[in-house]
């Protein structure tokens, strides 16, 4: 999976948009994030970037889980989350049309959306005084060596929660971590947008996010 989207970066269809460089999925002009698992965003990109071609089972099957057996309802689960996760049903899909006794095909217009230029911003997290850059991308934080934040307590799981940057959109997610992830006091149980200044506790931890303009200058610790 990924090579065939190596060109692409943003592609738009009814309210949502699909960020392939950030594997993501947004709906509304807000771009609100949905949430998808990893081999539901490989399905839902795959049919896009094959559109309009229908897909058998078979070659589906090949792509999301090559060298690997599982069984044809696997492949049913992971479609009816992607139905659910763009608000449709099999009997009204607008999205993903099951081509019956074959497999599926993606079936709504898209359109490639150019990026918006944008004044960049400087993200990073301090913990106990000590301030961790945090470039594009996705950041775990956890109990766990070579994360992007260790933090060394029984009280936080080893891959405990995620910090994805996608330029100037910051989000914080828990990764079923056993106590939870929680910010402005409230337990985080899907992706939520971070601001400047937010309080992120994991364990016995308190995190502050920090977002300025690039242009202020920020020294940061190793």
């Amino acid at each position: 999976m990924g090579v065939f989207l190596d060109t692409l970066r943003s592609l738009s269809f009814g309210p949502f948009t699909l960020n392939t460089d950030t594997r993501q999925l947004f709906r509304g002009p807000d771009r609100a994030p949905v949430h998808l698992s990893p081999k539901a965003y490989d399905l839902l990109a795959l049919l896009i970037t094959t559109r309009p071609r229908a897909l058998a089972k078979r070659e589906l099957h090949e792509c999301l889980w090559p060298s690997t057996f599982v069984s044809e309802a696997t492949l049913a689960s992971l479609v009816a989350e992607v139905r659910e996760a763009l608000n449709e049903s099999g009997r009204k899909a607008s999205f993903i049309r099951t081509v019956h006794g074959f497999g599926y095909a993606f079936a709504a217009e898209v359109r490639e959306v150019e990026p918006v230029p944008s004044m960049r911003v400087a993200n990073w997290i301090i913990v106990n005084g000590r301030e961790h850059a945090l470039l594009d991308g996705e950041h775990v934080v956890g109990r766990d060596e070579n994360l992007t934040l260790t933090l060394k307590s029984p009280t936080v799981s080893r891959r405990h929660a995620r910090i994805v940057i996608a330029g100037n959109v910051a989000l914080l997610d828990d990764l079923g971590s056993k106590n939870g992830t929680y910010m402005r006091g409230q337990r985080v149980v899907s992706p939520v947008p971070l601001a400047d200044g937010d309080r992120i506790r994991i364990g016995a931890f308190e995190i502050t996010f920090r977002s300025w303009p690039s242009e202020r200058s920020t020294e940061t610790q190793a």
